[in-house]
Order: C-alpha cells, then sequence, then structure tokens
C-alpha cells in the first residue's frame, strides 16, 4: 500500500514532472530498522549496494547495516564516497587488476576473492602497493544436494557456476594465505557463499546451515584457526505478486542466533539488497492513452522499462495502485477522456517494442487517461538496471522523501 507521503507527492506531480521515482527514507528507516532488531546482535549485516546505490539510499541504511558489499570498481568509487569511512566488502567476478589496485588505495577492508587469478593479483597489488595484511574471503560454490536449492529464483551456486570457487580449487588457493603456510599480504579471513536468490527463511536458513559446516570443515582439515568469517549471502525472498508477504526476518534471526551457538568462535554475514530497500520506493506515471486491440484493453503510460526494467527481467506483473485525478475542470479535448470500468487492462510503455510490458491483464474498477498510477516495489534493481538511453525519452524525476 502507498504510503501517505509518496500519495500526496504522486498526485502533485504535474504530468510534465513524470515519470518520477519517489522513495519514502522514514519507511525504508523503519523497515531496516526492523531487520536490525530480528537479527543476532553478533550477526552482521552489510547492505549489497548493487540493489539500489542511490546516496540518500545508502545513507539513510547506515545506521542500521555493519558495511556495504560492492561489485565494482564503480560501486568501490561510489559508496565510499556517499557514506565516508563505512567499512566495504568487494566481492563480484571478473576483478580487473586496476579495480583491485584502486580498492586497496582507498581502503577497502574484505576482498571477496572468486578464482586462483584474482588472488594472485590481489597479492601483486597488495605487495606493490607495499601494503602488510589484506584480508581475504574466498567465495566457494559449496556443494548442496539438489533439494537444498528448491524454490530459488536464481541460483549462483551449488551447481556448475561461473561464480565463486569449486572447493578443489580451494585447496590451491591456500597457500597463497597467510595461516596456510604462507607469509604473504594476504589474510584468510574466512569464506563467502552466496549460492540463490528468491529463498524463503526456512531455506536461507537451511543454505547457511550448510555453508557454515562446510567452512568448519574446511578449517578443521587444514588447521585454519584464522578462518573466523561465515558470510553466507543474501537472496531473501521478495515476492512481487503478493507485496503484502515478506521474509520472515524474526524467524531467520532466530535461527541465525542458533546457527552461532553451533558455531562458537565464528562471526556470521549476510549481505541482502533486495529486501531492505525494494518496498520503500515507487515508481509513480501517468495514463497517456486508453485503447482496445482484438478485444483487449491497454493503457499506455509515460515512461515504461526502460525506467523500471523489474517485470521485463523477471517477467512478472509490476504491483501498482492506481490514484485517480479528477481532469473535469481541465478536460477541454472536443472528446470523451477515455477510460477502462470493471475489467483487465494491460499497462504498456512507450517504447517500440511489444516487451514494454509492466503488468498485464490486470483487473481494475476503473483506469482513465490523465489518472496516475504508482507502481510499489520499486525500491531496488529498478532505475539502476534498465537501459536509459533507449529511444530517448525524458528521464524520470529522483524524489527523496524524508520527513
Amino acid at each position: 500500500m502507498i504510503t501517505s507521503a509518496v500519495h500526496t507527492l504522486a498526485t502533485e506531480l504535474t504530468g510534465d514532472d513524470l515519470p518520477a521515482y519517489v522513495y519514502d527514507l522514514p519507511a525504508l528507516r523503519a523497515h531496516a530498522r526492523a531487520v536490525r532488531d530480528a537479527l543476532p546482535p553478533g550477526l552482521e549485516l552489510y547492505y549489497a549496494a548493487k540493489a539500489n546505490p542511490a546516496p540518500p539510499v545508502l545513507r539513510t541504511l547506515a545506521p542500521h547495516v555493519t558495511g556495504y558489499e560492492v561489485a565494482s570498481g564503480g560501486e568501490v568509487e561510489h559508496v565510499r564516497a556517499a557514506v565516508p569511512g563505512a567499512p566495504l566488502a568487494f566481492g563480484g567476478p571478473g576483478k580487473t587488476e586496476g579495480e583491485l589496485r584502486r580498492a586497496l588505495t582507498l581502503g577497502v577492508e574484505r576482498f571477496h576473492v572468486e578464482s586462483e587469478q584474482e588472488l594472485r593479483l590481489l597479492a601483486g597489488a597488495a605487495e606493490d602497493a607495499r601494503i602488510d595484511a589484506v584480508d581475504v574471503l574466498l567465495r566457494v560454490n559449496v556443494p548442496l544436494a539438489s533439494d537444498e536449492l528448491g524454490g530459488a529464483a536464481l541460483a549462483m551456486g551449488g551447481r556448475p557456476s561461473p561464480f565463486g570457487l569449486d572447493p578443489e580449487a580451494v585447496q590451491r588457493c591456500l597457500p597463497l594465505l597467510s595461516g596456510a603456510g604462507s607469509h604473504g599480504p594476504l589474510r584468510l579471513r574466512g569464506i563467502h557463499a552466496h549460492l540463490a536468490s528468491g529463498l524463503d527463511a526456512p531455506a536461507q536458513l537451511t543454505v547457511a546451515a550448510a555453508i557454515a559446516d562446510w567452512a568448519r570443515k574446511l578449517s578443521e582439515r587444514h588447521g585454519l584457526d584464522d578462518l573466523t568469517e561465515v558470510n553466507v549471502g543474501g537472496g531473501m525472498g521478495v515476492d512481487y505478486a503478493h507485496p503484502d508477504r515478506r521474509f520472515d526476518w524474526a524467524a531467520y534471526g532466530k535461527g541465525m542466533a542458533d546457527l552461532a551457538l553451533r558455531h562458537p568462535g565464528r562471526t556470521l554475514r549476510i549481505e541482502p539488497g533486495r529486501a531492505l530497500t525494494v518496498y520503500c520506493g515507487w515508481y509513480v506515471t501517468e495514463v497517456l492513452d486508453i485503447k482496445h486491440s482484438g478485444g483487449e484493453a491497454f493503457a499506455v503510460l509515460r515512461g515504461g522499462t526502460h525506467h523500471i526494467r523489474t517485470p521485463a527481467t523477471k517477467q512478472h506483473d509490476q504491483p501498482f495502485q492506481v490514484l485517480p485525478m479528477d481532469t473535469t475542470a481541465t478536460w477541454t479535448r472536443p472528446w470523451a477522456r477515455p477510460a477502462v470500468r470493471e475489467e483487465p487492462v494491460t499497462l504498456v510503455g512507450q517504447l517500440c517494442t511489444p516487451k514494454d510490458v509492466l503488468a498485464r491483464r490486470v483487473q481494475v474498477p476503473e483506469l482513465r487517461a490523465g489518472d496516475r498510477v504508482a507502481f510499489a516495489m520499486a525500491g531496488a534493481y529498478a532505475w539502476n538496471i534498465s537501459h536509459h538511453d533507449f529511444l530517448m525519452h525524458p528521464r524520470p524525476g529522483f524524489h527523496y522523501l524524508d520527513t
């Protein structure tokens, strides 16, 4: 349900001010606080900045997170500037040598290393920079049983994958790390494994337990006393079809507290992204036209999937709310105001492609040209993953409400 502050602004903006992204920062703050309160005190919470790297969002989260996970040299620079001094963990595949060197210069605290070559590049960069100690977590493609990733919307591990190291590759990396027979600058601090996205709390806990158990066995097998950190990733499920069904943070927090008791002396860490910010943002736009084709109703909106790529990427209907606008006094056209009533309507954008669909055949009581539509759950993987310049339409406005 749209918040009152967003509703007010959405109806006050003129047509020329639309489309617009509107973010309710107090709502984000309250959600982040509730998530943090549901987690055990010793569990570290890093925000995956890729979900929404807008500086006001990053700063709003700062009091409630331990740090930020960044996945490129650009994100390192951006987050370091937006939230100076915040702890950063640099993950993601395909890090270039230049990115690694720049991250060292900027004082990145943790590196999630994805391959043996990346480890060697990082070691060389640290030696050249005369840095005595660099903390490393090896990202591992932890083997899982076929049913342990059941229900995942997106699987990144537990199967052949371009992400992370297979267990046998970990063995080859250990001699390059201090605490495992080497005296170089790289210190093995722990294991990182982000294996899937879209899991509910019980499934997330199953995966977290498998990762922590695997890390413990690795430590025992090789005498890795300094392996004290286990990052079990993010990917907490978000249900776009049922926006009111949220990830059960209370159950997850209790389960992670129990897991911590089974692994004393180890710091457990998570790095959610979408599940923290998705609910704070709305993409607000205007109905330009209503028409029928082949017996079906279509609403043509300002903007489209070049602004909010999520529904095209995930092949779902983006949840929305109609905001009726009384344009009787200003409707000066010599024809009736186009409208649909009590029938399904497909909401499309302005792009010259049939894939520019935000929601298909959704029943609405009434929708008219000039009405506003507020698409919910636009606070993550929306603007920042979209193909902004296609057809060169105007970019949306951005409003960060903090009252």
